[in-house]
Formats: structure tokens, sequence, C-alpha cells
């Protein structure tokens, strides 16, 4: 298995220069297609409506313009990449909203690469839970990229957050092209007191020996924390998860995400939502 199609979004923020050289080094590490794509912000189903540009001047105006706002994006993007030895490389700009429009291109894709949304200065185009609809909603890994930060050479050390559930054997299994390439893989299982039925059930699987099998060397470590079962509970769990990768200088964090998307509204778990909200290195995320 490996990364054969990297999809990048790329947008005016001033951090984009970032996660594009994050995408481009795994692309061109995987040998992988590159695709960057922006959108216009307008949604596909608006587009599809019966109201037509020659009805209204002022639409089409805006819409020319939010396109030409997208199509600068790309053009950077293209000169960011154009020295960076990729396998081969494609722009997209498609006239949908980022939270759908990434969703859907992504089932073309192995794995897409997104950045997080800063709290007090979040683009003015994106929803506040676009990374974590894109996760729920693209059915592929999603790897997200602080807005704060250089990460230049990410996944040299790998920190996994193991507990055996559906959620994070989905999470091991595709980050195993970024874990072959890692010199330090390791796992972690929280919230297991000696003994308990949740470290039984982590050892049970045997992960060390199933990334042996694909050529990664590992280990698993168990962090035991406050078993109480309070609101608090699953925030502190987050954040224990996000000490122990500064504690071991983890430069990459590989971890399931636990939620569902009605409608617009993603209702996510608290350590996926903690996570999301205070990471500080790059999370590759799977749901």
């Amino acid at each position: 298995m490996s990364y054969r199609t990297v999809l990048v979004h790329v947008d005016e923020s001033a951090r984009t220069s970032e996660r594009i050289g994050v995408a481009a080094d795994i692309a061109r590490r995987c040998e992988a297609h590159l695709v960057a794509v922006a959108f216009s912000g307008v949604s596909r189903f608006l587009y599809q409506s019966e109201l037509s540009e020659a009805d209204d001047p002022t639409l089409a105006l805006h819409r020319s313009f939010l396109r030409e706002r997208a199509q600068q994006a790309l053009e950077a993007c293209a000169r960011q990449v154009d020295d960076a030895a990729l396998a081969s490389f494609e722009a997209r700009l498609v006239d949908d909203e980022a939270g759908a429009g990434v969703s859907l291109h992504a089932r073309g894709a192995d794995l897409v690469v997104l950045g997080q949304i800063e709290p007090d200065h979040p683009p003015p185009a994106l929803m506040s839970d676009f990374p974590a609809y894109v996760v729920v909603n693209s059915g592929r890994p999603v790897l997200i990229v602080p807005y704060a930060g250089q990460f230049a050479a990410l996944g040299r050390d790998v920190l996994v957050s193991w507990n055996a559930s559906r959620e994070a054997a989905r999470a091991l299994l595709l980050a195993l092209p970024l874990l072959r390439q890692a010199a330090r893989v390791r796992l972690a299982l929280f919230d297991a007191p000696p003994a308990s039925r949740a470290q039984a059930d982590a050892y049970a699987p045997d992960p060390l020996a199933y990334l042996a099998r694909h050529g990664v060397r590992a280990e698993l470590s168990v962090h035991a924390i406050d078993a109480r079962r309070t609101p608090q509970r699953q925030r502190d769990l987050g954040e224990a998860l996000l000490s122990l990768a500064t504690d071991v200088s983890a430069d990459l964090l590989v971890m399931g995400a636990y939620g569902h998307s009605r409608f617009r509204e993603t209702l996510l778990g608290g350590v996926t939502r903690t996570v999301l909200g205070a990471m500080t290195i790059p999370v590759l995320m799977a749901h």
C-alpha cells in the first residue's frame, strides 16, 4: 500500500503555503500525484438551481470574483511546487463550497491535506467545522496541519493513539505509507488501568506484529488516567494524548476520529474535538 494521489486544499489564507509544502513533501516521498484544489465557495447546488447569471448580473460579478481568487491561489501553489521534483501535479478550480467539495474530490485520492482552523482568525469562506466535516464525510485519511509552526519533515517520529477500536484500526492501516518511512513509531493506549479489559483488548489484535509484517518496528505503551466517568473525561484524554506527543517529541499524531455528520452539523467525540482545537503538530485522522 502506498499513497498514489495526495489532495491538498488551497485558498488565499496565509498558512496555505505550509500545507502545500507538507503535501508536496509527502507526494515526493511516495512518488504520488499531487492534486491542488481550490473552491469558489458557492455551493454546486446553487449552480444547479434555476437562478442564472443572466437574471442577476450581481451574482455573475460575485461568482467571477470568487473564481478569480481561487485561481490566484492555484497559480501560487503551482509556483511553489514547480521545483519540488513531483511525479505529477494537477490544479483544479471547483465551483462549490469547500467542505462538500473537498469531501467529494477526496474520494479519488489516498490522502487529504487540510489546515487547522485558527479560532481568532477563521478564513471567511470556510465553516468553523471544516476539517471535522471532511474527516467524517470524505471516507479518506485526512492530515490536518496546525495554524502555527513549520513542519517541513513530518513523520520521522510518529505517535499513534491505539485502543483496538474500528476507528483506531482504520487510522493505523491508512497511515502505513508514512509509518514505513518513520524512524520511530509509538503506539499509546490511554485510560487503561493495569489488567483492565481495555488493555487486554488493545493487545489482542497484536498490533506490533501486524506492523512488523508491514516493515514497521513499533512499541506500545500504556498510560492510565483518572477512570472516573465525568463530563471532563474525554477532554482529559485528548489533552493527555497531546501532552504525550509533546513529551516524546513526536512530529505526527495518528488517531481514529469519532463522530458523525447530520446534514451540515458535525458531531464529534470529546477526544477528537479536543485534539482538533489544541493540536500543535500535524494530525492524521481517519473515521
